[in-house]
């Protein structure tokens, strides 16, 4: 009697479990545009690899296209992966992006989606100068990822 239920309850655990993990990347993923073409939505299905991350497309046609870009036309979509990686929480800032200097927790605006902390109300106000396009091509252009040291995010056991 005990083996009767214990299947059908491990079956149902797993597919919770499952739908679980299915159903967080979507959550991730609210407010997040294509890579390729920033007006359509993200699908958690549609997904590549970037760096030690994932990076999110409308349909299979545009994952399709940056899969078979050569890596100087990825490098031209850098910011804009980088900043899909922190909008999606899947890398974590450890410095300021225009400075490399500490963080200062009171000093965060949002950008697109992706919290972004500087040192200092200076650099705060440089990036609230600029446009919503620049402060993407500017704060998570490689070089400013690289000067945030940006990492991966440790995951949730």
């Amino acid at each position: 009697m005990f083996r009767r239920f214990f299947l059908p309850a491990a079956v149902l655990c797993f597919g919770m479990a499952a739908f679980a993990v299915a159903a967080a990347p979507e959550d991730a993923l609210k407010g997040v545009k294509c890579l390729m073409v920033s007006k359509k939505t993200a699908n958690a299905a549609q997904s590549a690899e970037w760096k030690k991350g994932k990076v999110y497309f409308c349909c299979g046609g545009c994952k399709g296209k940056f899969e078979k870009m050569d890596d100087k036309a990825k490098s031209k979509l850098a910011a804009k992966a980088n900043h899909q990686l922190v909008a999606t929480k899947q890398y974590v800032q450890n410095a300021c992006p225009i400075s490399g200097g500490k963080l200062n927790d009171a000093q965060t605006i949002t950008v697109s989606g992706a919290k972004v902390s500087f040192c200092c109300g200076n650099c705060k106000a440089k990036a609230e100068r600029m446009d919503a396009k620049d402060q993407v091509a500017e704060l998570f252009s490689e070089a400013a990822f690289k000067k945030s040291k940006y990492a991966p995010a440790k995951k949730k056991s």
